[in-house]
């Protein structure tokens, strides 16, 4: 019987206007050979907003489609979906490969977004209140839901296409210096990602994460390599991760007649390296 084959995709953003992903099935060709599907946070927007319907719709559409077309569906959280499981991570190969959603590896969780003020205060406040032990992911996993479980939607909630637009740009464009610490986070990523893992996955040769919706792939001095899945949002593409019982391969997905497909291979991984 041959191995099970996992397959990770990450920032899908479901029923945010800017998400290119408009209906689940648009993604059915993409869970085709899976085994296990790994969605590595930000699925959707799960946190209090002014549409909580629209909330309700798009979290009861996700928990429908995915399990009825893999056999297994591990939904991890992110910093938009913070309550969607109780699981912000997931180890595979023996502990070989760290998939998480990478928001962890940011003191403020979006050091270029709006919010980041109040997020470095509130995950003070929760130090303050119970101060985690330096050694312990787990407690520092916890502190970051709940300080994103706490924090609104903006534009991610807006229906209405002309306010969505001028939200959106009011978010991500403005102010100006945004844009700074947006390259900022895309230049030091990689590194934080890996001196996180270094102290408490030693045993992770391979990062799996996502959130900075810049696909990449990029190995910090003293490793592990760290394989960023981007975003179905604009302006990048997505990738997925495939594991395989000997390798790792890392696809282009590509938009082909209204749905996603596997693209091409971008890079291949024997695990026998590890």
């Amino acid at each position: 019987m041959p191995a099970p084959l996992i397959r990770i995709l990450s920032d899908v953003h479901f029923g945010d206007r800017a998400s290119r992903v408009t209906r689940l099935a648009q993604l059915r060709p993409l869970l085709d050979g899976a085994d296990h599907l790994v969605l590595n946070g930000d699925t959707l927007d799960t946190r209090a907003g002014p549409q909580p319907a629209h909330t309700a719709e798009t979290r009861a559409a996700v928990a429908d489609f995915f399990p009825r077309h893999v056999g297994t569906v591990t939904l991890l959280t992110g910093n938009h979906d913070p309550d969607i499981s109780a699981e912000h991570e997931i180890e595979l190969g023996d502990g070989i490969i760290w998939v998480t959603h990478g928001d962890v590896f940011f003191d403020d969780i979006v050091p270029w977004g709006n919010d980041a003020p109040l997020i470095r205060t509130l995950l003070a406040d929760t130090r303050q209140s119970a101060p985690p032990h330096p050694a312990n992911l787990e407690t520092r996993f916890e502190a970051f839901r709940r300080v994103a479980a706490s924090i609104p939607q903006r534009h991610q909630s807006e229906r209405d296409p002309l306010k969505y637009t001028l939200s959106f740009l009011g978010d991500t464009a403005w102010p100006p210096q945004r844009i700074l610490r947006v390259l900022r986070a895309w230049r030091d990523g990689p590194a934080l990602a890996a001196a996180m893992a270094r102290r408490h996955r030693p045993q992770a040769r391979w990062i799996v994460c996502g959130h900075t919706h810049r696909p990449g792939i990029t190995r910090p001095p003293g490793g592990p390599v760290v394989i960023n899945t981007g975003s179905f949002c604009p302006p990048f593409g997505a990738r997925l991760v495939d594991i395989l019982p000997d390798h790792v391969v890392v696809h282009e997905v590509r938009p082909s007649r209204g749905e996603f497909r596997r693209g091409p291979v971008v890079a291949e991984f024997p695990l026998a390296q590890a």
